[in-house]
């Protein structure tokens, strides 16, 4: 059965006689920018921890079982059903499984906040040297940014709705090719645009989302470049 997670976070705590601003340190010490308020939190229900704060607490504070201590599976635990000789039995034909390889599992990436460009100078709109310029701020993100960001820039106007809005910061990737469909960052004749890109047998358009944009048809005597593709 579940059990109510900030008393158990708790009781766990007092266990290791810890305050929760101790508790807050250790974290802290991990890497992790977590505050003695945000502990009092989660005992309390009013938020909780993230994937990488909640299994730095259970190192902390010697959860080895997370599920005897929180109560989350919802079924009951069959292996502890077996007596001694199906455990064996259980082991040995899980050792068969790893020992095969094909049914190991991928350890996870956990991805640390990170701090990313976002350039000041929107897409569509005033020079597209935005990549050498100083012109930027600086933003902290966490893992709902792709790892594969490298910068950001906002969304200038309407061609590119309903999926990018006005204003909006968008994520991307520096590269300077991209595959049809792609939606990318270009330079263009001395602006950048956010695109989707397409490239037919005969030319290369660069095609807004908002149907009431007509696609542009790139000629020869244009400059265009590649910035990057938009990963969010």
């Amino acid at each position: 059965m579940y059990r109510d997670f900030g008393m158990t976070l708790a009781a766990k705590r007092k266990e290791r006689h810890l305050n929760q601003l101790q508790l807050a340190d250790l974290l802290n010490k991990k890497g992790l920018e977590v505050k003695s308020g945000s502990i009092s939190k989660w005992e309390k229900n009013v938020n909780s921890p993230n994937v990488i704060q909640f299994f730095a607490l259970c190192e902390i504070l010697g959860i080895d079982n997370i599920n005897d201590t929180f109560g989350i599976a919802i079924e009951e635990n069959r292996f502890a059903q077996l007596n001694e000789e199906g455990k064996r039995k259980t082991i040995e034909y899980m050792n068969l499984l790893i020992k095969s390889g094909m049914y190991v599992r991928e350890e996870p990436v956990y991805i640390t906040n990170r701090t990313l460009k976002v350039f000041t100078e929107p897409a569509s709109a005033g020079t597209g040297l935005f990549l050498d310029s100083d012109q930027y701020e600086e933003f902290e993100v966490g893992d709902d940014v792709p790892a594969t960001a490298d910068f950001g820039i906002r969304v200038s106007g309407d061609s590119m709705e309903p999926v990018y809005v006005n204003k909006q910061i968008v994520w991307v990737h520096q590269q300077d090719q991209l595959e049809n469909g792609d939606i990318g960052i270009f330079y263009l004749n001395g602006d950048a645009y956010i695109k989707k890109y397409q490239k037919n047998k005969d030319n290369v358009q660069l095609i807004s989302l908002n149907k009431k944009y007509a696609p542009i048809q790139i000629k020869p005597e244009m400059e265009l470049r590649t910035f990057g593709k938009v990963v969010k």
